[in-house]
């Protein structure tokens, strides 16, 4: 029998993901070409989410103008998703969890998944990655899809590139194809742990972007800021899973050097993070009046680390990060942003 997909979670990137998924599945022998996606149900301009997105094939409300596929199938049921091979997960990443552990007991232990959720968890005092949540909680193998990769423009057919990053599964070739199209290069490492902690730093880097953006300060600046950001991310990978042989090289690929550019010049952090300083409200406020019930990522990231940071007394060592926090709950000026280095000596 043919194997299944689902796709658990529908906003923006992951209407985009099923958009993208219905027509390369196709061309893929061993896969059903029938998508299930699980939507949270909500009611927009009157009418049932769910319904609308099953008989127009359009998300009106996180992709509008798309049309999604006649083989994506929209459900409300995250456990009737449950009945397939390999899983797309991109719910934020804040409620993957409690969404995994609903899961949880109906996933055949065959399955494999492939994360494009921007995250990380704690547990027991520690940093987890997101893929070993997973694996933990519904016990399947999982990889995860990082890259330069704004929505709109991935759904319109812009080219771009993103990196797979997989233990050495069978199906890893499977889910390439599910991915790669020739306007979505797709480029594969085994150094998951640095791939996923840059798609999720970078969001906070991105911060740093769009408070140079909002000071309107100029290029030379905000290169400095994004470098020094780069620099950060890989020494965080690298002190906080020594073990797990993360390699300087995967950061020059789209999950690292490119999506740390693009997220700082586009992207939801970007926009906020100007908004920020230009009106002077709060980042929930900003993401109130500017998401659209997206959710903003990079605050909560950089409140996480953060508080690692904290704990290991290690704020010195990662003065940038330290300062865009501080700068998130206005305990210094944005303009501060670039005397990064006067304010990591933090111990509470």
């Amino acid at each position: 029998m043919p194997y299944k997909l689902s796709i658990i979670g529908s906003g923006n990137f992951g209407s985009c993901i099923a958009r993208h998924c219905a027509t390369n599945i196709k061309n893929v022998p061993e896969m059903d070409p029938h998508i299930k996606m699980w939507v949270l149900e909500e009611i927009v301009n009157g009418e049932s989410l769910i319904h609308t997105i099953n008989t127009t094939h359009e998300n009106v409300k996180y992709l509008p103008g798309y049309n999604l596929g006649e083989n994506v199938e929209a459900s409300g049921d995250v456990v009737e998703c449950c009945d397939a091979d390999f899983f797309i997960f991109v719910v934020p990443h804040q409620f993957l969890p409690a969404t995994l552990e609903k899961m949880k007991g109906h996933v055949k232990n065959t399955a494999t998944g492939c994360l494009l959720t921007k995250g990380i968890n704690f547990k027991d005092g520690k940093i987890q990655l997101l893929t070993d949540t997973v694996e933990e909680i519904i016990g399947i193998k999982c990889g995860s899809l990082m890259g330069a990769n704004i929505a709109n423009e991935i759904a319109r057919g812009d080219f771009c590139e993103s990196t797979l990053a997989f233990p050495d599964i069978p199906e890893r070739e499977t889910w390439k194809q599910l991915f790669e199209s020739p306007k979505f290069k797709i480029s594969c490492t085994n150094d998951i742990v640095t791939q996923q902690l840059s798609g999720t730093m970078k969001n906070i880097v991105a911060l740093g972007g769009g408070i140079v953006d909002g000071l309107n300060m100029g290029q030379s600046t905000k290169a400095a800021i994004l470098r020094e950001g780069f620099v950060e991310i890989f020494d965080f990978a690298k002190m906080m899973f020594p073990e797990r042989g993360v390699d300087i090289l995967t950061m020059i690929e789209s999950c690292g050097f490119g999506d740390i550019v693009a997220s700082s010049y586009g992207g939801r952090n970007r926009k906020c993070a100007e908004y920020f300083v230009k009106s002077g409200k709060s980042f929930k406020e900003c993401e109130a009046e500017l998401l659209n019930g997206q959710k903003l990522q990079g605050t909560l990231a950089a409140a996480e680390v953060y508080k690692i940071l904290v704990e290991r007394k290690a704020t010195e060592k990662f003065p940038l990060l330290t300062t865009i926090q501080l700068i998130s709950e206005r305990k210094v000026e944005p303009a501060e942003i670039i005397n990064y280095r006067n304010h990591a000596a933090v111990t509470a």
